[in-house]
């Protein structure tokens, strides 16, 4: 009787994992109609594959350099399945980052992605923290060539070591990867979290969260 507990742990654990990936499809493609609406399960009904064109499956600019005259200094050229409508149930997507002199990716989250970076030109200096409890710090600077890779789902960042221009580009394991930033999540939420709350959680004073927020 222990063994055939055993045996249905097993499974039910296996199957509990199969379900955290992201589907195959069951047809050649699923171009995302856009003229549809919304819809939650993932993301877009199909469009009719007998008015899918080329277009449907290119995407066009990540030649450009992006606009860094924000308070990072660095700008995001994203390739998602909304910017991207064939990809949509492929479970990949892909982003441009711009950074200008000393420019910063913030500390961030991709909750349905594993993220790859390439650095294509300049210096990065790139990490990711562990989850709890370890709360590890892994970094490492990055040149031309190299590559680094952030699990899902945990915090990490990139910033630019110079003055000069640094262009990576990343593919992500997602259609529709998702992006949490850290500070703007806490401190800028739409109904803004109790300063009591963060106040304790921080471990600081109310006034100090308070002008934290009026940032954001």
């Amino acid at each position: 009787m222990a063994k055939q507990f055993l045996m249905f742990g097993l499974f039910a654990l296996t199957c509990s994992l199969a379900l955290t990936s992201h589907p195959s499809p069951l047809q050649d493609f699923c171009v995302a109609n856009t003229n549809a609406g919304q819809v939650l399960v993932n993301r877009l009904v199909c469009k009719d594959p007998k008015l899918v064109q080329a277009n449907d499956f290119s995407f066009a600019g990540l030649h450009n350099f992006g606009n860094t005259s924000n308070k990072l200094g660095s700008a995001v050229t994203p390739v998602t399945v909304a910017q991207l409508p064939g990809l949509n149930t492929f479970g990949i997507s892909t982003v441009r980052i711009d950074y200008a002199g000393w420019g910063l990716i913030p500390p961030h989250l991709h909750p349905r992605a594993t993220e790859i970076l390439t650095v294509l030109e300049g210096t990065l200096h790139v990490g990711f923290v562990t989850s709890n409890p370890e709360n590890h710090l892994i970094s490492k600077v990055l040149h031309k060539g190299d590559v680094f890779v952030f699990p899902m789902g945990l915090i990490h960042f990139q910033q630019n070591l110079g003055n000069g221009n640094v262009v990576s580009i990343s593919a992500l394991s997602s259609q529709n990867p998702g992006i949490v930033t850290i500070a703007n999540s806490v401190f800028g939420s739409k109904e803004p979290i109790s300063d009591d709350i963060l106040a304790k959680a921080f471990q600081v004073e109310k006034t100090v969260i308070d002008s934290l927020q009026a940032q954001f």
